[in-house]
Formats: C-alpha cells, structure tokens, sequence
C-alpha cells in the first residue's frame, strides 16, 4: 500500500491556519467531506468520538487522527502541515504540527491496520518530517509524502 493510494494532492493543505484541536479536526473533517462526498459533520463527530478515546497525538509534533466511517468505499486520508503548532494532548506533551488524517470504511479491518501502519511508519521517518516541515506548497507535500525513496525507506524503518 502506497500513500498514493490513500492521498489525492487535493486532500493536501499546505498552511493550516487554526488555533484548537477542534478546529483543525473539523477543517481536516470539511476536506474529507469534500474528498468523499460524506457530511462534514459525520466525519468530526466519528474523529472526535476516537479522539475521546485517546489521542491520536502520536508524539514529534505528529497527530494521525482516524476512524472508521459507514458509507465510504475505500480509505481515504487528508494531510495538513500547520502554520503554528497546537497543543494535541499528545503522548509526548509536544505540539502538533504535522497531521495526516485518515478515514477507512466501516468493514475495511485489516485495510485500516495497514493503512494507519504505512502512515505511521513514513511520518517517523525523520527525513521525511523534515522536509515536510520545510515546504510550503501543497504539490510538494504531496510529492515529498508520496516520494518512492522515502517510502521504501520507511517501509524498512
């Protein structure tokens, strides 16, 4: 599984302008809904249902909020590269900066694992975040998150 298969460049927001981990759970939600055609609201209300959970604050300024969604047909993500950091209640108490959100259909099981695994295991890749970090362009991003030498250099990680 490529991140390709799970980012469209559309799905990529270069600068997030928000001040709350609410307000970017429902940004990132609005360009879900735009990407699947689903409610926007549906989409916050199942991402802030698994953030009640625990955080999805994986720690190094990196969140990866997810959920499961009835309706949808395959996993779709969205990634957003803040302007300013937000407190996230991560694991490590660090602010977020870097957030790749992902929603997988209600029955997709293992296809959600291997999703949020290949999202996980590329954003630990400290290359990687770097350079995300560094850019400022929507189309870099997503040519960075989609890199094949940075994916197959994470997949070894």
């Amino acid at each position: 599984m490529n991140i390709s298969d799970l980012l469209a460049p559309d799905a990529v927001i270069a600068a997030l302008k928000v001040q709350s981990k609410k307000q970017l759970l429902q940004d990132v939600s609005a360009r879900a809904a735009a990407q699947t055609k689903l409610p926007e609201r549906k989409i916050f209300e199942i991402l802030n249902e698994r953030e009640r959970l625990g955080s999805t604050g994986v720690g190094q300024g990196i969140a990866i909020p997810h959920g499961r969604v009835p309706d949808l047909k395959t996993i779709v993500g969205v990634f957003a590269r803040l302007e300013s950091p937000i407190d996230y209640d991560a694991v490590d108490k660090q602010p977020v900066d870097l957030v790749f959100m992902l929603l997988a259909p209600a029955d997709a099981g293992a296809d959600h694992l291997k999703a949020l695994a290949r999202v996980s295991r590329l954003l630990r890749n400290q290359q990687a975040c770097e350079k995300l970090r560094a850019a400022t362009k929507a189309e870099a991003l997503y040519a960075i998150l989609t890199e094949p030498t940075l994916s197959a250099s994470s997949r070894a990680a």
